[in-house]
């Protein structure tokens, strides 16, 4: 027979485990991730965004940069574009810079299964948390 303590124990490990799991696939706020996507003809560059503790962020776009803000309530959320810098871009980074721009600010939910988070709109976006 199993003692109380044995019990107690699996029980205390298995809400320990749950918690974990749980802050493991809650919103990336203070992560820097990538979008899963191939660079542009003639570059390397690979949009990014910063997700501060907050939900401010800071995009590195195809040429342009930005920031903007995500508020973010169970899986909703919501992301307002700020103040985008143009930086002289060709016109095809420009207008792919703007479509993402505008998939960010459509986004209606997310969902992360570990290092990726899928922003969840008419146009979905993946996002790879970066590594060290």
């Amino acid at each position: 027979m199993v003692s109380l303590r044995r019990l107690t124990f699996a029980a205390v490990a298995m809400f320990a485990m749950s918690t974990l799991a749980r802050a493991e696939e809650g919103f990336p706020f203070g992560t820097e991730m990538t979008l899963e996507a191939l660079p542009q003809p003639g570059s390397k560059r690979i949009p990014n965004i910063e997700i501060g503790d907050n939900g401010e962020v800071v995009l590195e776009l195809w040429c342009k940069s930005g920031k903007g803000q995500f508020s973010v309530a169970g899986n909703t959320v919501i992301f307002v574009p700020g103040q985008i810098q143009d930086r002289s871009c060709p016109p095809a980074k420009a207008q792919a810079d703007d479509e993402l721009v505008a998939a960010l600010g459509s986004v209606e939910t997310w969902k992360r299964q570990g290092e990726v988070l899928t922003l969840v709109g008419p146009k979905p976006l993946r996002f790879r948390v970066n590594g060290n």
